[in-house]
């Protein structure tokens, strides 16, 4: 009899150890930096309570890509390195839902979760080589690639383009 409560004690000891792992598996790593990006909504991964918050370095962890555009805002062509909105978004585990962007100002929009998608929406943070400050429309810009896509080249993409960017909020 001891056997089986020994027994019955590991294998509870183990469930529970496996289920505490399952339940820290969609955890993100805690920022490092200041933070410049908070995200919260129906998240399947977080590092702030049910939010997840993000310095530069880890938005640069997750996955960067770049690309030249002109802009309705900018003088010529202009380089943009970020993180693409559909990586951020598979990075906490989003699938639908609109995006709410929110600015420093408190300025929002919403964006729908189909710009979340390859040559799509970009959370940049450099322009032209270099970080962006809050006068440069940063730290962060969701830009668009308007010069490969004429469909980018409206006023529905130039009022996504929020710039100033610090909060993105999932809504049903």
């Amino acid at each position: 009899m001891f056997v089986l409560n020994t027994g019955v004690k590991a294998l509870a000891a183990v469930a529970f150890i496996v289920c505490a792992a399952a339940a820290h598996a969609n955890e993100l790593p805690a920022p490092e930096g200041e933070v410049v990006l908070t995200v919260s909504g129906d998240l399947a991964s977080t590092n702030d309570g049910d939010a997840a918050v993000f310095d530069m370095a880890m938005l640069e962890a997750i996955g960067t890509t770049e690309f030249e555009t002109t802009t309705i805002w900018t003088d010529g062509p202009q380089t943009f390195k970020g993180t693409p909105l559909v990586t951020l978004m598979q990075a906490l585990g989003v699938e639908n839902g609109t995006i709410r962007a929110t600015a420093i100002n408190d300025y929002s929009v919403e964006i729908p979760m189909t710009d979340a998608v390859e040559n799509g929406a970009l959370i940049a943070f450099q322009r032209n080589g270099e970080k962006m400050s809050v006068r440069e429309k940063g730290p962060l810009w969701i830009v668009y690639p308007y010069d490969i896509n004429n469909d980018f080249q409206s006023e529905v993409y130039y009022a996504r383009s929020i710039w100033q960017l610090d909060r993105i909020e999932i809504q049903p």
